[in-house]
């Protein structure tokens, strides 16, 4: 690992939002490809994911997301639920960047990918009762759109529209059937 990147991963967790907030976006960009030095971090990322600072567990979240694809020991799958405990997190914001960033561990494999459906359609569903449950559904459905997208996997589409069907107003199964047309 080389200096910036020891560098920024550090000042994820500084309390100077500006150099967070540059060390965030420079760590998501690396994080873009494959990087060798994920299990260097993992630990300090998945224990973030518990940090009093809802800022750095929506980091932790959206940086752990990112790193699945460079995760051939395939640690996200233990880790998997904490990141839709986060999207549970007591700030909407925080569990709305977690919630927008899961899709990067449904296109990591096939194992993360069934774990991904599996936990969006379980959230899906025990959502009905939340404070921003279309919202909520809006993204999942969104993250069930970006796997499709980029894995073609025709049972992504039939579990996402078997979701859309489900929702029992009319308006927003609308909206939710936006996500789906053709493009």
């Amino acid at each position: 690992m080389d200096k910036a990147i020891q560098t920024n991963l550090s000042n994820l967790w500084t309390e100077d939002r500006e150099l967070q907030n540059q060390a965030f976006f420079y760590i998501l960009k690396v994080t873009d490809k494959p990087v060798d030095w994920a299990y260097e971090v993992w630990d300090d990322i998945v224990k973030n994911l518990n940090h009093q600072d809802n800022h750095n567990r929506a980091i932790a979240a959206q940086i752990l997301c990112a790193l699945a694809k460079s995760d051939p020991k395939e640690r996200i799958l233990k880790d998997f639920n904490r990141l839709i405990a986060i999207t549970k997190d007591e700030k909407f914001v925080t569990a709305r960047h977690c919630m927008q960033a899961l899709w990067k561990v449904g296109v990591a494999g096939k194992k993360q990918q069934q774990r991904f459906v599996e936990g969006l359609t379980g959230r899906f569903k025990e959502c009905a009762a939340e404070k921003n449950c279309t919202l909520i559904r809006y993204d999942i459905l969104q993250n069930l759109r970006n796997v499709y997208d980029a894995t073609k996997d025709e049972r992504i589409k039939v579990r996402a529209l078997e979701l859309i069907e489900a929702e029992k107003d009319l308006k927003y199964q609308k909206k939710y059937k936006s996500l789906w047309k053709e493009k």
